[in-house]
């Protein structure tokens, strides 16, 4: 890797970096793990007592395939990182979290650097940056977005293509019986349609990323685990707000989140922008058996009656995909796959976890 990667790599892991110096980015997103968060909370706590993340840390492994937000010839909005897509590369993710007043808890960029200038690092990241550098706090903070987004660009654990099914695209290893169903479960259009978005085909020179970076409204059900939802008028509503901004008067977007990788998933639980759903079985079930059996995901009101997308107010809960299979289904009818076929979909998606060793 390059200087710049190395010090970006150190400062990854630096706790001195959030507020109260127990908490690195490394915390939330555990190498250990696929960069993603060590333990199963919804919402990882923040630097602050008391305080957490709004939506669930996910895995920043396969971001450098990524790119800046934009709106594709068909109007559908593709790429930027961040579960909303409001951040234009990953050194602009990488300054989100360290100035989050629920995550590292610094005040300002001005804070972040005094931090860093604290740091064991310190003199390593002058002699890469310039020995003047703290004197300037916003070409400072520039150049830790900068060597933190290098070390996601170059270390090749962040995209290490190391999984059995690598392996068996490669001729190497062979699918099981029940993966290789899984894994055609996973292409039928008519079953689980999982490759409509987490696309399946190799493109530009690496193998497939299981996901298309763009952004779909699934109506996952509320979490009361998460503080901000104690607030009956709260919503997380994705592209529209409120965390992102730009895109406020886009209704017609609410309710939408990025579509993630699937690599590593089988790791990487709870699942969703929220972390409502805790197993990978169970995120596989609510795609098909949301709409043949809401009452499974959703709470009931006083007169019996499902209040289906109960995480979207009312005039949003129409954004929802209830076209694509396996969504284009209705209450009563047979879901587009059956408990064995959800197993085998499990299956097969437990074979993208990286490290495999045959």
């Amino acid at each position: 890797m390059s200087v710049a990667a190395q010090v970006g790599e150190k400062l990854f892991n630096d706790t001195i970096l959030s507020s109260t110096g127990a908490m690195s980015c490394a915390t939330c997103h555990d190498k250990g793990n696929h960069h993603a968060a060590p333990d199963t909370r919804s919402v990882p706590a923040g630097a602050d007592s008391g305080h957490e993340a709004g939506r669930q840390a996910p895995s920043l492994q396969y971001l450098k395939f990524n790119t800046r937000f934009y709106f594709a010839k068909d109007g559908t909005p593709t790429g930027g990182f961040t579960w909303d897509g409001r951040a234009t590369t990953l050194g602009d993710q990488a300054s989100g979290p360290l100035l989050n007043p629920n995550e590292m808890a610094n005040t300002s960029v001005e804070d972040v650097v005094a931090k860093l200038k604290r740091s064991n690092n310190a003199a390593e990241f002058k002699k890469v940056f310039g020995s003047d550098i703290f004197d300037r706090p916003a070409d400072a903070f520039a150049r830790l977005q900068y060597a933190l987004q290098q070390y996601q660009l170059e270390d090749p654990d962040f995209a290490p293509f190391s999984s059995k099914f690598d392996l068996w695209l490669a001729g190497k290893v062979q699918l099981t019986a029940t993966e290789l169903k899984g894994w055609s479960l996973f292409n039928d259009p008519n079953k689980g349609n999982c490759a409509a978005c987490h696309i399946s085909t190799a493109a530009d020179g690496h193998p497939p990323l299981f996901t298309d970076f763009t952004y779909d409204t699934l109506g996952v059900p509320r979490n009361l685990e998460i503080q901000a939802n104690a607030d009956a008028s709260y919503y997380d509503l994705g592209l529209c707000g409120p965390v992102r901004t730009d895109l406020a008067a886009r209704t017609d977007l609410c309710g939408a989140f990025r579509v993630p990788t699937l690599r590593n998933v089988a790791k990487t639980a709870p699942y969703f922008h929220n972390g409502a759903l805790k197993t990978l079985t169970d995120a596989v079930r609510f795609y098909v058996r949301r709409d043949t059996n809401p009452e499974e995901w959703y709470p009931t009101d006083g007169a019996g009656t499902v209040q289906k997308f109960n995480d979207l107010p009312l005039a949003y809960r129409k954004n929802v995909n209830t076209t694509e299979a396996p969504y284009n289904r209705k209450p009563g009818e047979s879901p587009a796959l059956t408990e064995s076929e959800i197993a085998d979909v499990v299956a097969f998606l437990n074979t993208l976890t990286d490290g495999y060793t045959p």
